[in-house]
């Protein structure tokens, strides 16, 4: 995590802390929540359903629905899918690397064949119409 850093906005250190988190329903928690709003972070966190029922059946003293931006959460499974492409390959699931340099070359020359792979073939006949 040391390693991550946001944009810098003006002169001084560069950001390490988000705007916001994208994270699934198993870290809905209260707790979770709490940590986040004191470090005013947003969080994009879908309700489980278990809680939705909790709060619907206590009626107005439920409390109201943490806010949840669907356009947001949908982009964490464009994140999750590239996971789990670079999950495919052997050497990177398993870190046979033990040198970090060694590792960023891999991860490198797997994000370049990946892109090729999206690239179309302009000389199969396939694709012509």
């Amino acid at each position: 995590m040391a390693a991550i850093h946001g944009p810098r906005i003006g002169p001084g250190r560069p950001r390490v802390r988000p705007d916001h988190v994208i994270a699934d329903k198993a870290y809905s928690s209260r707790a979770n929540r709490a940590l986040l709003r004191s470090r005013d972070i947003t969080t994009v966190i879908p309700e489980p359903n278990d809680q939705i029922a909790n709060r619907k059946r206590r009626g107005r003293t439920g409390g109201r629905p943490p806010n949840f931006d669907r356009a947001a959460y949908r982009k964490r499974n464009q994140v999750e899918r590239g996971f789990n492409r670079r999950k495919h390959w052997r050497g990177l699931a398993t870190r046979f690397d033990k040198l970090a340099s060694h590792y960023q070359a891999t991860l490198d020359l797997v994000e370049a064949l990946d892109w090729l792979r999206a690239v179309p073939d302009r000389n199969d006949p396939r694709d012509r119409t």
